[in-house]
């Protein structure tokens, strides 16, 4: 059985409160009325799962209601069409911001798209999710964070392995203390001892002051280093005595001094197989082996995409000063048909593409700058009514798509479908090397 939707609306004029609630007014959800702050108040904020509020609750902003109400998903709705507000709003905690006269799928689209993604299990730091292995981690990190145990964080790039590090940090013991990084492979091999150790006035050419380094700078807190399989052997026996003995000489120094870190690090790289290679110590890798972290990559986190997907074009378009935008039901096919080999941060890339040069209020396929690859031409491919969309690239996809559907929709209601202009579905039949359907063109 379908859980019901328990909706409040607070809104004191009379025309639009009955708009919304003719709209919203369906067997999934159950509606509630309000018609000042005061009443809704009454009535019990946290027990809602949603919230559509006028900006103005008699005399009350919306800001005070989303305080009242942590957890529980807030419209604000107005007759001005703010921009400045718009984003003011979202900003301190608003879902969306809708500007009356709006219409019926405009609302219910809203509403659906933030029912349909309900607040994640676990949010730290930007690490967003709700996918089981990523309960799984949320899991770990909870256990793993108040211990003083060095971790060791294992993904490919861009899956957040940073993230997880602020999140151990930041619910230990340690997160009034400093979180020091390095990215071992940004530093030339050259200069990483120096910024790690630290160095004492003429230790080397160049050295006319002493340095703190970074390890004396962690002292108390957390040192990260990302990709430390990256770090040269020299400055991985350094390192294992920091860990073994507590204590950090500077280069050229003759004197220790005490240090109290926790270490945690992070690569993409198989370090037994670096070991075996020679290139990374045995005795270090069992130091920082002691918890071992697995970041799954994007393609392997199902609905996790969309979730991500959402999160960033909001603070995208937030940051931009956009309206806030949508993904077309074909971007979302694609999206979820692409491997995302660079994960998070490539997501990340594409959205924030998309919202640079999309001219609507929808995001279609062409903006995220991605396509499968796939050896197959969209003229080589056998159509199908079994082809499995996942398997396809994007042109293949449309090229399927118009085939199956020219004689029984319009142009005008393919292009709907796809989320594109009627030019756009011109210029893709073109590309395609599909001609219109005249007889159906109306």
């Amino acid at each position: 059985m379908t859980e019901l939707n328990h909706i409040l609306i607070i809104e004191d004029k009379i025309a639009l409160s009955a708009s919304i609630k003719r709209c919203l007014n369906n067997n999934n959800n159950n509606l509630f009325k309000a018609d000042s702050l005061n009443h809704a108040i009454e009535q019990g904020l946290s027990g809602f799962s949603l919230i559509i509020a006028e900006t103005d609750l008699d005399g009350h902003p919306v800001t005070e209601l989303i305080k009242l109400a942590p957890g529980v998903p807030v419209i604000a709705v107005s007759d001005k069409a703010d921009l400045k507000m718009a984003i003011s709003l979202i900003k301190r905690g608003a879902e969306n911001y809708l500007v009356a006269p709006f219409t019926d799928q405009e609302l219910t689209d809203t509403v659906a798209a933030i029912l349909r993604d309900p607040v994640p299990e676990h949010q730290s730091e930007n690490i967003i999710g709700r996918s089981e292995s990523m309960k799984a981690l949320f899991s770990q990190i909870k256990k793993v964070a108040p211990t003083r145990s060095s971790v060791l964080i294992l993904g490919e790039s861009g899956t957040g392995k940073e993230l997880v590090a602020k999140a151990i940090h930041h619910n230990s013991d340690r997160y009034h203390e400093p979180l020091i990084s390095l990215n071992c492979a940004a530093i030339p091999e050259t200069l990483i001892e120096a910024e790690l150790f630290g160095h004492d006035r003429g230790a080397f050419t160049g050295a006319t002051n002493s340095r703190m380094g970074l390890i004396e700078a962690a002292d108390k807190g957390t040192l990260f280093l990302d990709e430390i399989g990256e770090l040269p052997l020299e400055a991985q026996a350094r390192l294992l005595r920091v860990l073994q003995g507590g204590e950090v000489r500077r280069i050229g120094s003759t004197s220790t001094l005490k240090v109290n870190i926790r270490l945690i690090a992070a690569t993409h790289r198989d370090l037994l197989q670096l070991v075996e290679e020679k290139l990374f110590r045995l005795d270090l890798y069992y130091r920082l082996d002691v918890v071992q972290l697995k970041l799954p990559p994007l393609r392997e986190r199902g609905d996790d995409l969309d979730l991500l997907a959402d999160h960033c074009l909001k603070q995208t378009c937030l940051q931009m000063n956009k309206n806030l935008l949508t993904f077309s039901d074909t971007t979302r096919h694609l999206m979820s048909s692409y491997g995302w080999p660079g994960n998070i941060r490539e997501l990340e890339n594409s959205v924030a593409r998309a919202v640079i040069l999309c001219e609507s209020q929808i995001i279609t396929p062409d903006l995220l700058g991605i396509q499968l690859d796939l050896q197959s031409k969209p003229n080589d491919l056998e159509v199908s009514e079994h082809s499995e969309p996942e398997t396809l690239s994007l042109e293949s996809y449309l090229y399927n798509f118009i085939l199956e559907n020219q004689n029984a929709m319009t142009e005008t209601q393919m292009a709907q479908k796809l989320g594109i202009s009627r030019k756009g579905l011109w210029q893709k039949r073109q590309k395609l090397n599909l001609p219109r359907i005249r007889s159906r063109d109306r």
